[in-house]
């Protein structure tokens, strides 16, 4: 038999089950046999339509797709491979005319005889009172049973009271006889695998309420079942109280509901359901409602103090005594939670007193202080640094704040070059210049004792920075000069006139003399020309793409954040030279570095942030695309993209959202503050972690600090230190993230706390990437030695660094061509322009490897 013919008579068969169910309903209803040409002329199209609907879903759900498309094809439909939704459309269409099943010939020849028809009736009509009369039965039985619930619940309700102070004393019995068990710990003897070992005795003290008590281990091990699975684990006191609480609680709410319900009740019940109430009925029926009030019977007890169930565990059960001594029980806990409450309070507003004089005190938006300020807002390659620095050479005395140490090397450059004698700051080095009245810094290394005529505050959209901004912060704040130039972007325009306050400040604004072009074809790494800067968003790419260029004989410069800041200026140089033709940078050129570039291309559109990779903002894509474009040189800056041409270009002609919050973080008056109160270090950054930052601005999340301070926590370090000192080595400026320079910082804080020689740094110097290393290495030990004014130590090593700054260089010139993009998997050479990490073949073999798990 074909799978088409047995589906065909299970459809017949099922059509013949329907119809005789339709018949029946039909004449059990009638008080009155009627005709079977009624019935006919009533059902006989409903019958027809049984059938209909019967063989259609038959077919369609049992008949394969194989089936149905060659049943279609000989009905003349040809349809595409795969387009299964239209193949069971269609199928379900053509398949209604099939061989249809003639019911109502089927009818006739079956039940048109009078005789028959009569006893189909007969029967019918026999089973359509017996439905109605259990019908009739169901719901007398079910308005019974409603009755009786509201009967149950009230018992219960008015039983409460007994209900909790009898288990009340059953539990104290229990647990005192418990507490004289042995105690068993858990312990760990590989991972995820625990035992358990004997421990003593219980100790009633240690526990304030029944509910921890719970969570101690029996000694007993149990089954238990998840999902089907049988499993064996250790067997806690709340395993056990919960299946003795059961047991007894539904025995004892049984024997009273059977003694309490109303005799009248009782009877109803037996004339309804013809069989006497049990207590098996009572279960059957409403084990929801004595679960429920179970559960709140044993949640009350799990809050009872130990102290108090052990004084009554060997009195004898009186209701009215227990009631009362557990009244007085309530009451004394009520009272001593009332204490601890208010105790809590009282903690937590003395937590916020502290706080608020600790840190919230220190922090004001606004400054009024006899200065003038003036405001240099602009986009970038606007001017603004220039005009400042103009200002600045014109002082008696004046400082220089940068965000980089590469920009302060580069004023401290240009002012000495000038004839202006400019001393340099930067944390790593020191460089005095005898009888210098100016000096160029990173913004970290601001003090506000320094008194000038002049300062100049760089990149104060900075402000923002979660972990950097406090400097700007204290640095537009604290300085102390009769002017000071502050140079920002336009989105820091409206923070910095409301962080001045009432003071005097002059608001100049610049605008880009040189329009920007967005160039609408992809650009493609073989139309590299002289002038373009090529921005990437990592260290490997951009020598991945150097390296590319110079195999196909372009003269290339590189900038990168790891770069030591003198490699990077020769790199920078030899560009503004035009002994190369093509920079290859990371977003560092869209920060104070002014060349000659004609064009910015951007091979990425996305950045990896620290925490996640992101598309770029359009401040991000303003600030390095600004860059584009020298006056003189090139009428237009010209901005490439590789991909997304038009959702980039419209973030250049974006509004900038304004910078609404400015960063803070610990002063040293806070210290001094905080001295009085405490001298640990550890309790310093848990309050500032509970410290609610002021409107207007977000606390520096201090990860690097409290991440060192992990490792001399409660050590000589941290013993022979005073805190503010300690604070200052944990905040030293560098990168943590490097395991080699956190050991080097580590070994010099005990050769410090020894009193013994600074340890040397240690590197190697084989390759690029251990030569920067080696780089920083020194450089973490400059900022030793700077702090510990060890200046004559320092001469020598940043003769060292300039060495190994001079080896980055050559290294760079030589070496990178043959550094190839490779698949990160694989390790595959791929294409320069390649888009993605890793190589076609490798994502094939992930992506089957993902769709194979499902």
């Amino acid at each position: 038999m074909t799978k088409w013919i047995e589906t065909y008579e299970k459809a017949v068969k099922l059509t013949k089950k329907k119809v005789r169910q339709d018949i029946s309903r039909y004449l059990g209803r009638k008080e009155a046999p009627p005709t079977f040409e009624q019935y006919l002329l009533e059902r006989g199209a409903f019958a027809e339509q049984i059938w209909l609907n019967v063989w259609v879903n038959k077919a369609s759900n049992e008949l394969s797709r194989k089936e149905k498309r060659k049943y279609l094809t000989e009905k003349g439909i040809h349809i595409e491979e795969g387009n299964r939704k239209l193949v069971n459309q269609l199928f379900r269409t053509e398949i209604r005319s099939y061989q249809p099943f003639d019911v109502i010939n089927w009818l006739q020849h079956k039940f048109q005889n009078e005789h028959t028809w009569s006893a189909t009736y007969d029967q019918a009509r026999i089973d359509y009172l017996k439905y109605e009369q259990e019908l009739r039965q169901q719901r007398q039985q079910q308005e019974m049973l409603q009755q009786m619930e509201s009967i149950v619940e009230r018992i219960l309700d008015e039983q409460e009271v007994y209900l909790y102070v009898s288990f009340r004393h059953l539990f104290a019995k229990q647990l005192a006889r418990d507490l004289q068990e042995i105690k068993y710990n858990l312990v760990e003897i590989y991972p995820f695998e625990y035992e358990l070992v004997e421990d003593g005795s219980f100790d009633p003290e240690k526990y304030s309420n029944l509910e921890e008590f719970f969570h101690e281990c029996t000694g007993q091990f149990q089954r238990t079942f998840d999902w089907g699975r049988e499993e064996i684990e250790y067997e806690t006191y709340n395993d056990r109280y919960i299946e003795f609480f059961e047991q007894a609680w539904i025995d004892r709410t049984l024997e009273i509901l059977i003694n309490q319900l109303p005799s009248s009740i009782k009877t109803e019940y037996e004339e309804v359901f013809r069989q006497s109430l049990t207590e098996e009925a009572l279960v059957e029926y409403y084990e929801d409602v004595l679960v429920d009030s179970g559960t709140l019977i044993f949640d009350r007890l799990l809050e009872e103090d130990v102290a108090d169930l052990l004084s009554i565990a060997e009195l004898p059960f009186d209701e009215l005594i227990h009631k009362d001594i557990y009244e007085r029980h309530v009451e004394a806990r009520e009272e001593r939670e009332a204490f601890e409450r208010a105790e809590i309070e009282r903690k937590k507003a003395e937590e916020q007193r502290l706080l608020s004089e600790l840190f919230g005190q220190e922090y004001q938006p606004s400054i009024e202080r006899n200065v003038r300020y003036v405001l240099h807002i602009g986009e970038t390659n606007t001017g603004k640094t220039h005009q400042a620095l103009k200002k600045m050479k014109e002082a008696s005395s004046g400082l220089y704040l940068a965000p980089l140490r590469l920009l302060a090397l580069e004023v401290y450059d240009k002012l000495n070059k000038d004839g202006i004698l400019c001393s340099l700051k930067t944390g790593e080095e020191e460089k005095s210049q005898p009888s210098a009245q100016h000096a160029s810094c990173t913004v970290e290394m601001f003090h506000e004792k320094d008194v000038y005529e002049l300062i100049v505050i760089d990149e104060a959209q900075m402000l923002a920075d979660k972990d950097r901004g406090f400097s700007w912060y204290k640095a537009i704040t604290k300085a102390n000069a009769k002017e000071v130039h502050i140079i920002g972007s336009k989105n820091i325009k409206e923070m910095l006139i409301q962080l001045l306050g009432e003071s005097e400040y002059e608001l100049i604004e610049y605008e880009r003399e040189l329009p920007l072009q967005v160039e609408p074809k992809p650009f493609k790494l073989s139309k590299v020309e002289p002038g373009d800067a090529l921005v990437c968003f990592s260290r490997r790419e951009v020598l991945e793409t150097a390296a590319s260029l110079k195999r196909n004989k372009h003269s290339v410069s590189m900038i990168y954040g790891s770069m030591p800041p003198e490699t990077r200026k020769k790199q920078m140089q030899q560009f503004m030279k035009g002994e190369t033709k093509v920079i290859v940078s990371t977003d560092a050129i869209g920060m104070g570095v002014n060349l000659p570039i004609r064009r910015i291309v951007f091979l990425k559109n996305e950045k990896f942030d620290g925490t996640r990779r992101r598309r770029l903002t359009s401040q991000e894509v303003k600030q390095i695309a600004g860059r584009a474009g020298r006056k003189g040189m090139y009428p237009v800056g010209k901005v490439a993209f590789t991909a997304d041409i038009k959702r980039m270009a419209n973030l250049l002609e974006q509004q900038d959202k304004p910078v609404s919050s400015f960063a803070i973080a610990p002063t040293p008056s806070m210290f001094e503050r905080f001295q009085t109160y405490d001298r640990h270090l550890g309790t310093f950054f848990e309050l500032w972690e509970k410290f609610k930052s002021p409107k207007g601005t977000k606390k520096s999340a201090l990860i690097q600090e409290q991440e060192l301070y992990s490792l001399v926590e409660n050590s000589e370090i941290e013993a022979r230190l005073s805190m503010t000192d300690l604070y200052s080595f944990l905040h030293l400026p560098f990168s943590t993230k490097d395991s080699g320079l956190t050991k080097q910082w580590l070994l010099t804080m005990k050769a410090i706390v020894e009193g013994t020689e600074l340890p040397e740094p240690k590197w190697k110097t084989s390759s690029l990437e251990e030569l920067e290393l080696a780089y920083k290495a020194i450089g973490l030990h400059l900022l030793f030695l700077y702090k510990l004014n060890k200046q004559t130590e320092a001469i020598y090593w940043e003769r060292m660094r300039e060495e190994i700054s001079e080896r980055v260089h050559e290294q760079l010139q030589t070496e990178v061509k043959n550094i190839h993009k490779t698949c990160r998997k694989c390790q595959r050479k791929l294409p320069a322009d390649f888009r993605f990490a890793i190589c076609d073949s490798c994502h094939q073999s992930r992506q089957e490897q993902y769709w194979g798990k499902w």
